[in-house]
């Protein structure tokens, strides 16, 4: 059995860490309530301007529509992994990892495959392996639609000059504080659900249609890419407090444990010490 001054180091120890993990826990739920205000307002005009996009695309003429909506045979894709810059967050980051590593290996093997990272934590594993030919970890520092769109435009200009056939978004999609579920959504080239058409509303568009889907495909696209950074952002702050709320209970669960021990030994001592006192009285009685 370990001596009372390490059981008393180790309890010391693991208070220190419980007040950090809920200190962390705090800071997170904090910040979550902010995330999920902005994700949870921002969806509905994202997917309606979605919408209103794929069922313009399908209505038009093959040679009428963008340049981002060109079909391509696939043989170049770019991945683009959306990570934190920060740890502590459970599963977070690895799940990414995962993901973008399985499409990379399975849905894309024999193709030539590169990767955009957004995030320090997936760009420092990816990078050991993989061909990482963009990486931004700053636009978490400061997230809004201006940030977001510089990165979006590097994408489509990737995908103008020819230099990728298809383009993947790979991030957390928000659901709860403890639910988030890992998306692999296509970004380019845009798809046009012609099934919707059928029940598609009768529009009337000013100016031509063709014009309206040059605007909006830029637009569209910076805004798919803004709601995934965003829906990234909430779902890291979701995944610490989780994680950090286990680590609170946990450190609790330990620390209750050290305390028991520390008292048993405690209290093994004093009988050690009384055991010794009797028989050291019943000596000199003899």
């Amino acid at each position: 059995m370990a001596n009372l001054k390490e059981i008393r180091s180790r309890i010391s120890s693991v208070g220190s860490t419980m007040q950090i993990t809920s200190a962390m826990k705090m800071v997170s739920a904090a910040k979550l309530k902010k995330a999920q205000d902005a994700i949870t307002a921002m969806r509905p005009y994202s997917d309606k301007l979605t919408e209103l996009l794929q069922q313009l695309s399908a209505t038009l003429d093959g040679d009428s529509g963008s340049i981002f909506a060109e079909k391509r045979e696939v043989n170049k894709v770019l991945i683009v992994a959306i990570t934190s810059n920060r740890g502590l967050c459970g599963a977070f980051n690895s799940n990414i990892i995962k993901e973008s590593l399985r499409l990379r290996h399975e849905q894309y093997a024999g193709k030539e495959v590169s990767f955009v990272t957004v995030g320090k934590k997936g760009n420092d594993i990816l990078k050991k392996t993989e061909n990482v030919i963009l990486y931004n970890n700053g636009v978490f520092d400061d997230l809004n639609f201006e940030n977001a769109s510089e990165i979006a435009e590097e994408l489509m200009k990737y995908y103008v000059e020819g230099k990728f056939d298809k383009i993947v978004l790979v991030y957390n999609s928000f659901r709860n504080a403890a639910t988030q579920i890992v998306e692999a959504e296509d970004f380019l080239p845009i798809s046009s659900k012609e099934e919707e058409t059928v029940t598609a509303k009768d529009y009337i568009f000013e100016p031509s249609k063709e014009e309206i889907v040059k605007t909006l495909i830029p637009k569209s696209l910076k805004t798919q890419l803004f709601k995934a950074l965003r829906d990234s952002f909430a779902s890291e702050h979701g995944a610490r407090m989780t994680a950090m709320h286990k680590a609170t209970d946990n450190a609790k669960d330990l620390k209750a444990e050290l305390t028991l021990t520390y008292n048993k030994a405690r209290q093994a001592a004093i009988t050690n010490e009384i055991l010794e006192i009797v028989g050291g009285a019943e000596a000199l009685n003899a």
